[in-house]
């Protein structure tokens, strides 16, 4: 490297992945896990709500929108404000809101108070997920990009999965309170960890001299290299950040982009909430007690970490939009057999495990495609706006859940009608693929070090 200037994305892309990029993956996997645990808590602890509190399915429906709409809100709020003042700062915003959220909704006395500080948790929720996201996207090469993102992502699903397990441990013992303490209490001993040890976005440094120096100092970790004193990392081929992140998600032909991956996400996170929020109720009624509905609903989020793990593989062989199209065509015709499976224990579980295999799964892939179509500028942005909208999607399946239930009356219809917004997806993907090829621009080559 003897040019006073250094590519920063083709530096890390030639370099063997060092110690320091995989603690940087290490770091978000964890934000994540803590934050899938404290997001799927809420349908988990549902059954002992209702029978603690004598409530009604449809007067959970608050609890369950008003996280999901702090999510919505989360997202829209934390991502241009990553993108402005930096993603490390947002993140540890957001795991203070959302562990200070948990911790208090553990003293909750009635489901308005509950109502409240889901919203609340749900605003940290939000700005923590597509935050680390961008982080772990930023510092993997392009070569292992999928797979590394994917396992920080999977933190996500195995949070979702050891809320089933926890929550079928410790509320027989200790009731739901016990479990909120758990999801505030954890995050809150992360924090220190995560102000002392995580780095600044490396693009986000890049865009602003201010980090320049900071900037040379996680490049020399990241190569090894401690004659970068004078050396200054460029972006040659980022535009200038001459127009609002927003602006950038629809300009220069990716404005049809943008709407069919928010289309997808909203259709995925529809079935992926309704399912987690309402299938541990739905057992219970069918019979199953508050430990067996528990474990069998953890069977989601265990497939879609199987799955987020395959699928990345796949992906990178295969054409992506293929692989999730396939997903969500194959969750569709999974999902419509549920209900009839419902007698059986280990049908049952198998079902759902697979059904999770391929939305939760396929999830992930959605996410590195949102981190992977927009510039720098506008990346944090564009992968929290993109899960914001899915959170719409998250947040009518969460709420309309009870009132399908009621009016479809047999789980049998009520299950295929849910595997209609699968469908919806895989062909909002498969339409995407077909654009995406059809204006595919020049590959862009990687300059040597």
């Amino acid at each position: 490297m003897n040019s006073k200037t250094a590519n920063l994305g083709a530096t890390i892309d030639n370099n063997r992945i060092s110690g320091y990029q995989i603690m940087v993956l290490v770091l978000c996997f964890l934000v994540v896990l803590v934050d899938g645990f404290d997001t799927a808590v809420i349908g988990y602890i549902a059954p002992a709500l209702r029978q603690e509190w004598g409530l009604q399915p449809a007067q959970l429906s608050p609890a369950f929108g008003a996280g999901l709409f702090g999510l919505m809100v989360g997202a829209f709020i934390f991502g241009p404000l990553a993108d402005a003042y930096g993603r490390k700062k947002v993140l540890l915003v957001s795991v203070l809101i959302f562990s200070l959220g948990t911790l208090a909704s553990a003293y909750s006395t009635s489901i308005d108070m509950l109502t409240a500080l889901r919203f609340l948790t749900g605003i940290g929720l939000g700005g923590a997920m597509p935050t680390c996201i961008t982080l772990s996207a930023e510092y993997s090469p392009a070569r292992r990009r999928m797979i590394m993102v994917t396992l920080s992502y999977s933190g996500f699903t195995t949070g979702l999965a050891l809320g089933g397990a926890v929550a079928s441990q410790i509320i027989p013992v200790f009731g739901w309170r016990g479990v909120l303490m758990i999801g505030g209490i954890v995050p809150l001993l992360l924090l220190p960890l995560l102000a002392w040890l995580l780095p600044e976005s490396v693009r986000f440094m890049a865009a602003h001299p201010q980090h320049a120096d900071a900037l040379r100092k996680v490049m020399g970790r990241i190569t090894g290299r401690n004659d970068l004193h004078d050396v200054t990392f460029i972006e040659p081929q980022s535009p200038v950040a001459v127009r609002s992140p927003i602006s950038q998600l629809f300009i220069e032909n990716r404005a049809l982009r943008t709407v069919l991956l928010w289309g997808t996400f909203f259709c995925s996170l529809f079935v992926f909430y309704l399912l987690t929020s309402w299938l541990p109720s739905i057992l219970k009624d069918a019979g199953y007690d508050i430990a067996a509905a528990a474990r069998i609903g953890a069977m989601v989020p265990l497939g879609g970490t199987v799955g987020a793990i395959l699928m990345a593989l796949l992906m990178d062989r295969v054409s992506p939009y293929r692989v999730l199209g396939l997903a969500y065509l194959g969750s569709a015709l999974v999902i419509a057999l549920i209900g009839f499976v419902l007698a059986d224990a280990f049908w049952l579980g198998l079902t759902v495990f697979m059904v999770g295999f391929g939305v939760a799964g396929a999830q992930n892939g959605l996410n590195l495609l949102s981190a992977s179509i927009y510039p720098t500028a506008a990346r944090a942005t564009g992968v929290s706006w993109a899960m914001a909208n899915g959170r719409v999607g998250s947040i009518i399946g969460s709420v309309l859940g009870a009132w399908l239930i009621a009016q479809l009356g047999q789980p049998s219809v009520f299950f295929v009608v849910l595997a209609i917004p699968a469908l919806f997806g895989s062909i909002a993907i498969f339409s995407l693929q077909r654009m995406t090829e059809k204006k595919r621009g020049p590959e862009v080559t990687v300059l040597p070090t």
